[in-house]
């Protein structure tokens, strides 16, 4: 590898990437976030009879082509073997849609292994089992029907909705709202799938938890119906309404607004009504069209604010001079977008102003900290030239520093969501990580890398020293660091390295020398890195059988932060990247993003620019002369 055969690397994406700008100047990918939101969007055309066959029939097509050879669907794709939570909802979905019958083929091998896996009863999945007893399949589980007086509770209340996090938050009420009034839609129009419950039950085995067991406990009691109710009821609708988001969706999360336009439904919303309207539309936005293949897919959210913001920072540090009317329209699309309402963030961050950015282009109320700091990056330069975006820029910059945690690391929604009793207590998949909103290394690594290397913030060193006190006690035995939002220790472990060097860590520390030796470690035999979406779920390091190119590049940043010279690890992990960007094969397209730890992981398709563009341009800038 020649240094000229790098520039024209660069040169290349860059160009692709000027070339794929939008005219507002944003950048448009999709967000591969797997098959069940495709499910949940089939379940809600069909069981509130929503006349939409071409959508149906391109959101079937993508599930029935995910299909494995043995029935089953998975949720990555080295996953052992099939994922039954993951099988239940192709099925079913496929079912629903009206293209498929059960006598099929591909039903009947999915069917086979639902069986072989012990049946509906097994499913473990809060959302799958939601999905389920919503659309009238199974009993609303113990663990899903909380006392929705839980709604009223103050927020001073040692347990109360506000110790969940938002995205939980938005889910978890209408699920309430359902299960209270053990709501089924459309049940008796819909496939019957009772025969995959052995032995004869509709119940969920797996309804566990300490709040479950005493919600059964309590059902045999005879206790009077609570009065609070019906008020319960109507602060929970209220609750939704407040949280709609100007395109209709709730919070801007597809999969939580369909879940309120089922919780409406049983408030006695009628399905023309403006809201209900409104939130069909919203979801229909979210969804991907892939034409050529004849698929859509629903996506987790739109990534087009980060996507955008992503590519314009590595844009940035390719300086190249045709790159720059890029850059500046990305800019003018990124401060357009800037929040300017409080959200619920305002409640454990008062009197801070509004400022900062959110991951969905169409988010007002629901920013995060790694969207802000990716976009205050991207504008910076832009917002100094005109006086009214400086003082903007310095609101987005007050709000960033401001969400940081009594622990010194930053969350990503809002700041002091880490109630362990809470954690314990709700069924969702990934427990701690989604049910909270504590403190992630990833997270906190990226912000004090832009606090540090963005001139004229040295006034934040306070902030800096006590993110690196948390970050040095998070270190895991090994060296790594697990990462929340990318899978997983190569990210978070190249991220807080990243982070120390910046805030100022000698190279020589005894945790940067670690660190690095791990990263090192873990190396493909390929010379790239390639990571597991299994270590998401094991806690600790799982090899994929070859490199991805946003691992590679991730660690690559790392050790080019680290060493003066380029070592022959970072040069031949240079040399695997631009290799595996030319045969864009499935390491390409491996899901490396962060969902629902253990049920669903993302495949951003802007990866194939940002994360490589950066580290070779970064290579380039650092060793240009070597």
């Amino acid at each position: 590898m020649t240094l000229r055969n790098m520039r024209q690397e660069i040169g290349r994406l860059a160009g692709e990437l000027i070339a794929l700008q939008a005219d507002d100047g944003s950048w448009r990918f999709c967000l591969d976030s797997g098959i069940s939101g495709d499910a949940f969007l089939i379940a809600l055309l069909r069981a509130q009879k929503w006349e939409e066959p071409q959508l149906m029939r391109a959101l079937a097509a993508r599930i029935a082509a995910r299909q494995e050879a043995d029935g089953s669907w998975k949720r990555y794709p080295d996953e052992p073997v099939g994922n039954l939570e993951a099988t239940v909802e192709g099925y079913y979905a496929l079912l629903l849609s009206g293209l498929h019958h059960e006598r099929e083929e591909r039903l009947a091998r999915a069917r086979a292994f639902i069986i072989g896996k012990g049946g509906l009863g097994q499913v473990r999945s809060m959302l799958t089992q939601v999905l389920l007893a919503a659309t009238g399949q199974a009993e609303w589980p113990g663990s899903l029907r909380l006392p929705i007086e839980f709604l009223l509770a103050p927020v001073w209340f040692p347990a109360n909705l506000f110790d969940l996090s938002g995205h939980a938050r938005v889910h978890l009420v209408p699920i309430m709202m359902m299960a209270s009034r053990q709501y089924a839609a459309g049940s008796s129009d819909l496939p019957d799938l009772s025969s995959l419950f052995l032995g004869g039950s509709r119940k969920f085995e797996h309804d566990g938890g300490w709040l479950a067991r005493l919600m059964k406990l309590l059902s045999h009691l005879p206790l009077p119906a609570s009065p609070l109710q019906g008020a319960s009821m109507r602060k929970a609708e209220t609750f939704l309404l407040e949280r709609i988001e100007p395109d209709g969706t709730l919070l801007t999360f597809p999969t939580a607004t369909i879940l309120m336009m089922f919780a409406l439904e049983a408030q006695g919303y009628d399905r023309e009504s403006e809201v209900m309207k409104r939130a069909l539309a919203g979801v229909k936005s979210v969804v991907w069209h892939d034409e050529p293949a004849g698929e859509a897919h629903l996506q987790l959210a739109t990534s087009t604010l980060w996507d955008t913001a992503q590519l314009a920072g590595a844009l940035q540090e390719a300086r190249l001079p045709e790159a720059r009317p890029a850059l500046e329209r990305a800019a003018g699309y990124i401060l357009e977008r800037q929040q300017s309402s409080y959200g619920d963030w305002k409640l454990r961050n008062p009197g801070v102003k509004p400022g900062g950015f959110g991951f969905s282009d169409v988010n007002t109320l629901y920013p995060d900290t790694d969207d802000t700091a990716a976009a205050l990056r991207a504008v910076r330069a832009s917002a100094n030239r005109d006086l009214a975006q400086r003082a903007r820029w310095q609101d987005g910059l007050r709000w960033l520093i401001t969400m940081q945690n009594d622990d010194g690391g930053w969350p990503a929604f809002e700041r002091g969501v880490d109630h362990p009793l809470i954690a314990s207590a709700i069924p969702f998949e990934g427990s701690k990580s989604i049910v909270l909103d504590p403190s992630e290394p990833d997270l906190t690594a990226r912000v004090v890398v832009f606090l540090c290397r963005t001139p004229g913030l040295t006034g934040n060193r306070e902030a800096v020293q006590r993110a690196v006190d948390w970050l040095l006690g998070m270190q895991k035995p090994d060296g790594s660091w697990k990462g929340r939002w990318g899978i997983c220790f190569v990210h978070g472990t190249a991220a807080v390295i990243q982070a120390l060097l910046a805030a100022g860590v000698p190279a020589d520390h005894q945790a940067v020398r670690l660190a690095l030796r791990w990263l090192l470690d873990v190396r493909s035999g390929d010379g790239g890195w390639g990571e597991s979406c299994a270590s998401d779920e094991a806690g600790r390091h799982v090899a994929l059988r070859a490199s991805t190119p946003t691992q590679t590049a991730w660690a690559l940043e790392a050790l080019i932060e680290a060493y003066d010279r380029p070592i022959p690890e970072i040069d031949a992990g240079i040399e695997c990247l631009i290799r595996l960007l030319h045969e864009n094969d499935w390491r390409a397209s491996y899901p490396t993003g962060g969902g629902l730890p253990g049920s669903l992981y993302l495949r951003y398709h802007s990866d194939r620019y940002s994360w490589p563009l950066l580290a070779l341009a970064k290579y380039r800038n650092k060793y240009g002369d070597v």
